[in-house]
């Protein structure tokens, strides 16, 4: 599994959240997460800035990138790993400046090499059995982690624990451990919300890569 179809499968997962309250009797659990997926559902955008570290003790492995992702509705812009991902709510752009490419198709959520926003509360819909798990003081933050534990016996993942801010009731991590022992922690660094965006901000413009070569996939 590369990284990039990791990182994408971990944003997924983590907002997946509001969704995940029909797999719970713990009436505290499903009110936690009821108050975040409405605090995330009152806003007109958010953009979050996030750490992705990779790691896998027994064979040496640690990766490290950071990314940034703004949302408002159906449309998003990713910058992760060199390379922006543009999706207007109709058509995705896929730009390497590395390689002077663009790539543009119809977005596809079952396509692992995209990530869709618009299918993030749904594709975790069923699946995991979750109950609350530890809290932690994290920089003067109240941390409660929520634990999620596939209900599949074949999963990619053993487990997985979302750290929820009590104050603010915003995500602050998403902690996955994986069958072969990996374990890819994404942590949100800055989350800012109903930022002044310009009207095009999710609008590609051809004419700034002109000299790219052109990819249409459709």
């Amino acid at each position: 599994m590369n990284l990039l179809y990791k990182i994408k499968s971990t944003l997924t997962l983590l907002f997946a959240f509001g969704m995940l309250q029909g797999q719970t009797h713990d009436p505290e659990v499903k009110e936690l997460l009821q108050e975040v997926n409405a605090k995330v559902e009152s806003y007109n955008n958010i953009q979050i800035d996030f750490k992705y570290v990779l790691e896998n003790d027994s064979e040496n492995i640690r990766q490290e990138t950071r990314g940034k992702i703004t949302l408002s509705g159906d449309k998003y812009a990713l910058d992760i790993l060199g390379v922006q991902r543009l999706f207007d709510g109709e058509t995705l752009y896929t730009i390497s400046p590395e390689d002077e490419e663009v790539t543009i198709s119809k977005d596809n959520s079952e396509d692992d090499n995209t990530i869709s926003p618009s299918a993030l509360l749904t594709f975790y819909e069923s699946g995991y059995n979750y109950k609350l798990d530890i809290s932690q003081l994290k920089f003067g933050r109240k941390i409660q982690y929520i634990k999620l534990t596939p209900i599949d016996s074949e999963a990619e993942i053993k487990y997985a624990l979302l750290g929820v801010d009590t104050k603010t009731k915003h995500i602050y991590n998403l902690i996955e451990i994986g069958e072969n022992d990996t374990k890819t922690t994404l942590t949100i660094l800055a989350f800012k919300t109903n930022i002044p965006l310009p009207k095009s901000f999710f609008k590609f413009n051809a004419s700034e890569y002109y000299d790219y070569y052109i990819n249409n996939l459709d």
